[in-house]
């Protein structure tokens, strides 16, 4: 029996590569996903805004619109699909950019199919954990209201929409309130990594992160920075 999920998760392949597109459809059927396939980036991104998928498999190499762009254009339009960038680039940069975009994972071509599957795996496990302190559907604090099924933040600066990484970083600071988190529990936990070249990506979310949670993201109160080490949320009551 398939230890992979059952063909009700839909998983949407985007390569201009013919031949992979099917190749990896060909698997990927075989484990019980229901796929379809897009072979460009335009003809990915309305797809996206149609029809909801469990996972996109994203190639970045792409004419006209490339991988990067589709995610990127997905980000800001809302949709939250659990991303997985497939690259045949060498270069870091691209990686971590495209972790910076929101992607959820990367795996570099060429690749084994059981690696794909265990990358897939575990980036639809992660995205149904959830923390001990974040259990509910809904957690208020203070001013704020956190709805982590419609990913979104109320508070008495506005309504604001959390991306999939600023979501599971949220959960993983509530679940440890009023302790230090490191960098490098965060790339563990939240992207399934023990290492990256640097730690900016995590920076970055933190404060995209902030201007979402904080009254004054430049004088944070609730995440606070432990310099060296990695962050903090701090409740009221250690605040006093």
């Amino acid at each position: 029996m398939s230890k992979f999920p059952p063909e009700s998760k839909k998983v949407l392949i985007v390569d201009d590569e013919k031949d992979i597109a099917r190749g990896i459809e060909y698997n990927l059927q075989l484990e019980g996903y229901s796929t379809k396939i897009c072979f460009s980036g335009e003809e990915a991104i309305n797809e996206l805004r149609q029809t909801p998928y469990s996972l996109v498999l994203l190639d970045i190499m792409m004419p006209k619109t490339n991988g990067l762009k589709v995610l990127d254009l997905a980000r800001k339009e809302g949709i939250l699909t659990p991303i997985i960038l497939l690259t045949a680039k060498s270069q870091i940069e691209d990686k971590v950019f495209g972790l910076d975009l929101g992607a959820d994972d990367y795996i570099t071509k060429p690749f084994q199919i059981n690696e794909l599957l265990a990358r897939m795996n575990a980036v639809l496990r992660r995205g149904s954990n959830q923390g001990s302190s974040a259990n509910q559907a809904i957690y208020t604090f203070e001013d704020m209201e956190i709805d982590f099924k419609s990913y979104s933040i109320r508070n008495n600066r506005g309504s604001f929409q959390l991306s999939n990484f600023e979501t599971q970083i949220l959960k993983h600071l509530l679940s440890h309130k009023n302790q230090v988190v490191t960098r490098e529990e965060l790339l563990k936990d939240v992207w399934g990594y023990t290492t990256l070249p640097n730690t900016r990506t995590i920076d970055n979310h933190i404060a995209r992160l902030r201007k979402k949670v904080e009254n004054n993201p430049e004088n944070p109160t609730y995440i606070i920075t432990i310099h060296g080490i990695g962050y903090k949320f701090v409740t009221d009551k250690e605040k006093k």
